[in-house]
């Protein structure tokens, strides 16, 4: 394996139960005043707020709240929340939510410490943070992202047509509450789609150097599974335990750094889809859904060896009668056919790109990643954005 150095000081509180068990102990730690941040009040609906609210009340702390993140989360948003803990002088940033939330939480938690340009200096460029920001938690309540066991923060800056995404350390919040119970409300849809945002991230990683017998690879075909056997679980009965509690915990362990350890990473489909969603907002994990296939098949013969390994490891394909390169796309195909199996868009026009000239503007826009078995171009980008139309 190459080498690293890894680092993850989230402290994670896992189960059914553990945030009534939990979070009120770990507010101690804590002044007064806490900023809740959720989404468009789905936490309502489901009785997550009612309970949060009254630990919190509990704990005698001061709540602020910083509602209505939306599911793409904009600079605006962020500079909207820095506001409200400066005036109100927050001690700790309390995120209740899916990935959305948590990446604006973070964000904010460094605009509230930071008095430059926090795009320019942190997400239009990779800066280094000599500064601490505000302390954060958060509470799951939608898996996918694993925005709970890192510091990778997705912002849109919209006056740009940009979506950008920055992992930075210090980032990383303090705890993480994870109650797979939490996730019983979230709609099929948005279920199934931050599923396969795990599924992607672990591909991402997966489908990267080094190839030689690597512990990441080993992990990474194991989650791989269990989030295609689970998944299936979910849809069948949404308050499977043991099916949303995997998913839960797949989704950390996919973006936790530890199957990220030694390999060189390729997220080229997330550069791509962050264009689509700077353009459309559309739902994360359904355009990805709509760009990996199509992007398998333009780089697997590349990484010809890894792709027949899928076919075989993930997929269960027999390799009876099958030339390598035949193995290879048979893989892919066969993600082809899952996520046309769970209802997730296949095309482009699916995920609101109803006017095909802006298709060139998108794809010129888009990040060039450097760590996949092929190094892309605009061109072929905006070959695969018309190959997905």
């Amino acid at each position: 394996m190459n080498q690293f150095v890894f680092e993850n000081s989230t402290k994670i509180y896992f189960g059914e139960g553990c945030v009534r068990e939990h979070l009120n102990s770990l507010l101690n730690e804590y002044g007064d005043t806490v900023m809740l941040s959720y989404g468009g009040g789905s936490i309502k609906k489901n009785g997550v707020y009612e309970e949060v609210l009254a630990i919190l009340k509990e704990a005698g702390k001061n709540v602020v709240e910083f509602a209505d993140i939306m599911a793409n989360p904009t600079y605006e948003k962020v500079l909207e929340g820095k506001r409200i803990a400066k005036e109100n002088n927050v001690s700790l940033i309390l995120a209740a939510g899916g990935g959305s939330v948590m990446d604006c939480s973070k964000a904010v938690s460094m605009a509230a410490a930071y008095e430059g340009d926090l795009w320019k200096d942190y997400w239009e460029n990779v800066g280094e943070v000599n500064f601490e920001p505000l302390p954060l938690g958060v509470i799951v309540t939608a898996s996918g992202t694993g925005s709970e066991c890192n510091g990778d923060a997705v912002i849109t800056n919209e006056e740009l047509k940009v979506k950008t995404g920055r992992d930075y350390v210090k980032c990383n919040p303090k705890f993480a509450l994870l109650d797979p119970v939490y996730t019983y409300s979230v709609p099929k849809l948005h279920m199934v789609a931050g599923s396969f945002d795990i599924l992607s991230h672990i591909m991402e990683i997966y489908f990267s150097g080094p190839d030689e017998d690597n512990v990441s690879d080993d992990i990474s075909e194991a989650l791989m599974k269990n989030v295609i056997r689970n998944l299936r679980r979910a849809i069948q009965n949404p308050e499977d335990y043991i099916a949303r509690s995997n998913l839960m915990w797949d989704a950390a362990m996919a973006e936790i750094r530890i199957i990220k350890l030694g390999k060189k990473l390729d997220f080229e489909c997330h550069q791509m889809e962050h264009q689509i969603g700077a353009y459309t907002d559309c739902s994360h994990g359904c355009g990805l859904a709509v760009l990996h296939p199509v992007y398998y098949r333009h780089i697997y013969k590349n990484g010809i060896s890894k792709f027949a390994r899928f076919a075989v490891n993930v997929w269960g394909i027999s390799e009876a009668g099958k030339s390598e390169e035949e193995l290879a796309l048979s893989g892919v195909e066969a993600l082809a056919d899952f996520i046309r199996e769970i209802g997730l868009p296949t095309t482009i026009r699916e995920l609101g790109v109803t006017d095909k000239s802006m298709l060139t503007e998108i794809a010129y826009s888009c990040n060039i990643a450097t760590g996949g078995y092929k190094i892309m171009t605009h061109e072929e980008i905006l070959e695969i954005f018309e190959e997905c139309y």
